[in-house]
């Protein structure tokens, strides 16, 4: 039956890793760093500077989905990867609505 659904997954996508001074200091390098260990084909993850959700970070945000994750750490990007990146499932406990 899995066969019969849509594809979700874009052509190519874009993860911005917020690497500016309070998301850094929240540990947003090692997010970075952890994100780029588990590459994904068609997708491109960069550091990027204030995404404007200070005090919420480390931010991450997929592009062109624009699904934003908040707090993310380290040992929580193998789940972004998995369950979003690949499976087209956005992980639902670590999703982050910008006002």
């Amino acid at each position: 039956m899995s066969d019969i659904l849509p594809d979700k997954s874009p052509s190519s996508r874009c993860v911005m890793v917020c690497q500016n001074r309070t998301c850094r200091k929240q540990g947003a390098a090692k997010v970075l760093a952890a994100f780029q260990l588990h590459p994904v084909p068609k997708t491109t993850v960069v550091s990027s500077n204030c995404l404007g959700q200070c005090g919420n970070g480390p931010m991450v945000l997929v592009l062109p989905e624009q699904i934003w994750y908040s707090r993310v750490q380290p040992a929580e990007v193998p789940a972004v990867v998995e369950r979003h990146l690949r499976g087209g499932c956005p992980v639902a406990n670590m999703l982050y609505s910008p006002r």
